[in-house]
């Protein structure tokens, strides 16, 4: 167990890339490229230094992320050197996108992120091909990225196991080949690596399991450099997951305000940001965040967007992580 003296955090708000792959087209006069730039820079005041903002994914799946919609909102942001912003890209077309809209770091000097699965079963239904495709084109996306300067970070989805929906059953990750991908990615310049529970399948004795059994295989190398991405349906039992990482040693944290998005194959929240950010307070962790702030940010969201926008709650592979 790490030691539980004061520390800090670094806490990646997810919630305009996860809500706004929600977001149905019928919404989108509400779900403006400028109110989510508003957004993104109210989340910066408060404090946020790491942010998910955009997915070069295909507007079939998320309306919300068409290319015109895309380019508005980094505009209406500019250019933002002391802020981590995370655009998520699946696969070369959308690393094609990512270029095209001056993404890397001669435009707005967006992180680009890589996500794919732990388990075949989900690979296939989130990205609609086999994992060994999925990792042999990153690997050729993230050799041409290194050329242009261009920072990587990845996140493994289904880390803590996947949910068949036709059978029930719960597939486990081989965790032996999680760190070899992780060993791979690291090896390739990418910087940081988010591991998923997507579904929310494990609960506290789980993830410490899981997360103990990864970081024993890694022999303590890169603890700083791993994350946690919490799904659940009960954003208490995303946090008091998120509490047995931490205690383990992770640093990390991905969380949405009020707890919004989610996935196609499972649970649709996350970890409520003000909550991980008061759960932190009361531990004695530095966030580096206004938490009076991001709780009314996170009462203005849920009055301006998520009372009046109903979320697609079935939507094709290729979604995310």
């Amino acid at each position: 167990m790490a030691d539980r003296k004061a520390d800090s955090v670094t806490i990646t708000d997810v919630t305009l890339r996860e809500f706004g792959q929600n977001v149905p087209a019928t919404h989108l006069h509400i779900f403006t490229p400028g109110i989510r730039a508003k957004i993104a820079s109210e989340l910066m005041d408060a404090g946020f230094r790491s942010l998910e903002v955009l997915s070069c994914i295909s507007p079939k799946v998320a309306p919300a992320m068409n290319e015109d919609a895309l380019r508005k909102v980094s505009t209406d942001l500019g250019r933002v050197d002391d802020v981590n912003i995370i655009t998520l890209v699946p696969n070369l077309a959308g690393y094609k996108t990512f270029r095209s809209l001056g993404l890397g770091p001669d435009g707005y000097n967006h992180i680009m992120g890589i996500f794919f699965s732990a388990v075949e079963a989900h690979n296939l239904a989130n990205l609609g091909r086999p994992l060994k495709e999925t990792v042999e084109e990153y690997r050729t996306i993230i050799r041409d990225a290194s050329l242009r300067h261009i920072r990587v970070v990845a996140y493994i989805s289904a880390a803590f196991g996947y949910m068949d929906s036709k059978t029930g059953v719960i597939v486990r990750a081989d965790l032996d080949h999680v760190n070899r991908n992780m060993d791979l990615f690291f090896d390739l310049g990418v910087r940081t690596i988010t591991l998923s529970d997507l579904q929310g399948v494990a609960d506290e004795g789980e993830t410490a399991e899981i997360l103990e059994t990864i970081l024993e295989l890694r022999k303590g190398s890169d603890r700083d450099r791993i994350g946690y991405h919490p799904h659940h349906i009960s954003g208490d039992q995303a946090l008091a997951n998120s509490k047995v990482a931490f205690d383990l040693g992770i640093r990390r944290f991905d969380a949405s305000l009020g707890g919004t998005g989610g996935c196609i194959t499972g649970a649709p929240g996350n970890q409520p940001t003000e909550k991980l950010v008061q759960l932190f307070g009361r531990l004695g962790v530095e966030t580096g965040l206004n938490e009076k702030g991001v709780f009314a940010l996170a009462e203005k969201v849920q009055r301006e967007l998520y009372s009046r926008i109903p979320l697609s709650r079935s939507l094709p592979a290729e979604k995310g992580k």
